[in-house]
């Protein structure tokens, strides 16, 4: 009986493991499958992505657990691909490999000032306040104005965290530096600034309405008027969103002790400041503006206008993804690329929630199954003999129970369900790789 075909999926994220389950239901037994990351903690941005005040979607990495469930799938944690291991390397030592690393990078404004301190990426701030070991201190000391540049969800969710009482966050599983920045903050006034109307915005319904109804905020609306936006021409989901923003401004807060000021048909044109941001320029778009450009002060500028994908050395890249044909692998000039898949944001571009990955993998995985009718048996290299003669020891599934376990002790001491471990060194402790 021929051995089980060997799969190396690079990225443990929703598309990873949602294309592992999809070959797990597609070929079960017939496959054994290796799932690397760079950190010793799987679910990617479902774990440092999603906002910690919505527990229902991250509870989803319950349900993606369960892959590791199957006897022939390993997590093999620490082993990032380009530093510790090639893809000339795992193309020698599995049948297939698949490619789900995501978008890692993000969008630059390139307006004058962009570069001033207090000019941020709302990516970076996420992963701050989702507790990412590689995410920089987001200080708010002084932030009473924040500008947010972008209406998705991204900007939708880092706008609500500055405008949330930090006790409505406290039983989340924010690390408890962020909580303490949280709470010495005093922002004040965010806008929320978008290029189009908002019949054009990419925030969904939910997550706006949920953003309009935080407690004890004021909403101001500038560059937009709902009543003159003809409902009946729009979509299902841009109808709902006209609708929350009108709703919101007919029902103003009693006592607002902060506000949203919602911006559509306007851009950033400068970031202004002597050695820090003190305000934006803000300039109409849109064929025939009716609104002027203004300056709003800031004190921190966010910018939330797309994620870029980085290419790994010696797989194709164009355009922040990676060419590919239903999820197999194309070089630059259309040719293939047999035994080389990509799934998720690096395959399709930064968009879509994390449900859309579900789809996107039984794709890719369709063809993976597909082509091992024509891919060769051969000889394949052992990988971890090489990475242990090379002191390379990878994380596994048990030290990530480890991480897991200790941060559930971490939140029952604090009344919580869990507390986020960010800190390098504490998750190395637990893996044992310090």
């Amino acid at each position: 009986m021929d051995a089980p075909r060997r799969v190396a999926i690079v990225g443990a994220g929703p598309a990873g493991l949602f294309t592992a389950a999809a070959l797990l239901a597609q070929a079960g037994d017939d496959l054994a499958i290796d799932i690397f990351d760079r950190l010793p903690t799987p679910f990617g941005l479902l774990r440092y992505g999603v906002a910690p005040d919505h527990a229902s979607i991250k509870s989803v990495a319950t349900t993606l657990a369960r892959v590791f469930e199957a006897p022939h799938v390993r997590f093999l944690g620490l082993v990032e691909c380009g530093r510790d291991v090639t893809p000339t390397q795992l193309r020698d030592a599995y049948d297939a490999v698949v490619y789900a690393v995501g978008a890692s990078d993000d969008r630059h404004l390139g307006i004058p000032g962009e570069d001033l301190p207090g000019s941020r990426s709302a990516r970076q701030f996420v992963a701050w306040y989702s507790g990412h070991p590689d995410a920089e201190p987001q200080p708010l000391a002084g932030v009473r104005n924040a500008v947010v540049v972008g209406v998705g969800n991204v900007a939708v969710d880092v706008a609500r965290i500055l405008l949330k009482d930090p006790a409505d966050l406290s039983a989340t599983d924010m690390p408890d530096a962020v909580l303490a920045e949280l709470r010495s903050a005093q922002v004040e006034h965010v806008w929320l600034v978008g290029r189009r109307g908002p019949e054009h915005a990419a925030f969904t319904t939910p997550e706006l309405r949920e953003l309009l109804d935080t407690p004890r905020i004021g909403v101001t609306l500038t560059g937009a008027d709902p009543a003159s936006i003809d409902l009946d021409a729009l979509e299902r989901h841009a109808r709902a969103n006209v609708a929350a923003i009108a709703a919101a401004l007919a029902e103003p807060a009693i006592d607002p002790v902060r506000w949203l000021h919602l911006v559509f048909w306007h851009r950033p044109a400068e970031l202004l400041g002597l050695g820090q941001v003190q305000g934006v320029l803000l300039e109409p778009t849109g064929p025939r503006p009716a609104y002027g450009g203004f300056v709003v002060p800031a004190d921190l500028v966010l910018r939330s206008i797309g994620y870029r994908g980085v290419p790994l050395p010696g797989v194709p890249f164009d355009n922040g993804r990676i060419p590919n044909l239903e999820g197999r692998v194309l070089e630059l000039d259309g040719s293939a690329r047999p035994g080389e898949y990509a799934v998720g944001w690096v395959k399709r571009g930064p968009v879509g929630l994390i449900g859309s990955n579900k789809k996107d993998a039984a794709e890719t995985a369709a063809c993976v199954v597909e082509d091992f009718e024509f891919l060769p048996r051969r000889p394949l290299a052992d990988l971890d003999s090489e990475l242990a003669a090379r002191g390379i020891r990878p994380s596994t599934l048990a030290d990530w129970r480890r991480i897991d376990a200790a941060e559930i002790d971490r939140g029952a001491i604090r009344g919580r369900e869990r507390t986020k471990i960010e800190a390098w060194h504490d998750l190395l402790d637990l893996v044992g790789n310090s």
